[in-house]
């Protein structure tokens, strides 16, 4: 069987650390080649400083999987849809919501697969706990309070990489979106962001820590839901979502990949989240389908729009 081949734009922390790794283990799709506007490089695979260039050398190229900063994912979409790729982009999908709406538009003009991929909700945790959530409302049980905690340290996880605080960079809301997109997954009804508050450095333009409060729909038996983002964590990094039920507590941690029910572990299991991408990637390529949430992004957009913006002490690595 002849694999489809795949570009990887962009040679990040992320395409190193989770995209090479998962696609080499999946054995689903040939990796043709990488581009980089830095030159780095992979071994024994040819390397460009554009996806223009990589495109132009590889006219029979599959698909492309991009892992730049978000304000460049627009364009490249569309460059890489037009060539007559199907697109993998890593989250967040867009750095506007009139960008995503306007690549969802090229996919389908060009025909081509759309899969953006918030890796969080690719845990069977994360799957298990919707599960659960769904079959509590659906027995007239309350979900009491939806509660995230993510916090961590920005330095050890983005070390010197000044786009994140960059306009269009997210700020603490580029780990904090992994949170939303768990959150719009798992609950049976839609939530609003009903106020926040959004935590800006002197020196910096995105936030590096937001405090939201939401709401889910009338009727949708959901209580009070919060989140709390902070990007200076010391010590024990916190990616934790507590859900009360009238069923009792559960809770979310690691990420979302375990999953316990009043104390008791339910579901653990080591972190796949990146090969589940790839193999949900390659089902949306051979059934000619799209895969695009805009849920986890609209959440973020709301805070900025309903926040209240603070200037906080100058950030510097």
């Amino acid at each position: 069987m002849t694999l489809p081949t795949l570009g990887l734009v962009g040679l990040g922390k992320i395409a190193r650390d989770q995209h090479i790794p998962a696609i080499a283990a999946t054995g689903l799709f040939r990796l043709a080649a990488v581009v980089s506007p830095d030159g780095a490089t992979v071994d024994g695979l040819p390397s460009f400083r554009s996806q223009a260039e990589m495109l132009a050398a590889l006219p029979g190229l599959d698909a492309v999987a991009l892992c730049t900063p978000p304000g460049v994912r627009h364009g490249l979409t569309v460059e890489a849809l037009r060539a007559g790729c199907h697109v993998l982009i890593e989250k967040p999908p867009a750095a506007t919501l009139s960008e995503l709406h306007d690549v969802v538009a090229e996919a389908e003009t060009a025909r081509r697969t759309l899969f953006t991929a918030w890796h969080s909700q690719f845990n069977p945790a994360v799957e298990e706990t919707r599960r659960r959530l769904a079959a509590i409302v659906s027995s007239d049980t309350d979900i009491r309070s939806v509660a995230i905690t993510w916090k961590e340290d920005v330095r050890r996880w983005h070390p010197g990489q000044d786009w994140i605080f960059a306009a269009g960079g997210f700020g603490v809301f580029d780990p904090g979106i992994n949170a939303l997109s768990i959150l719009t997954d798992i609950l049976p009804a839609p939530v609003f962001v009903r106020s926040a508050d959004l935590h800006v450095p002197a020196n910096r333009d995105t936030p590096i820590a937001a405090t939201l409060e939401m709401s889910a729909a009338p009727g949708s038996r959901i209580g009070r839901v919060t989140a709390d983002f902070d990007f200076l964590q010391q010590g024990e990094q916190t990616w934790s979502i507590v859900i009360e039920t009238g069923d009792g507590r559960l809770d979310l941690t690691h990420g979302g990949t375990r999953l316990f029910l009043d104390g008791a572990p339910v579901l653990a299991e080591p972190d796949t989240e990146y090969q589940r991408i790839y193999r949900h990637f390659h089902r949306l390529l051979a059934d000619g389908a799209s895969d695009v949430d805009g849920r986890p992004l609209s959440l973020v957009a709301d805070a900025c729009m309903v926040g209240r913006w603070h200037r906080t002490d100058a950030f510097d690595w």
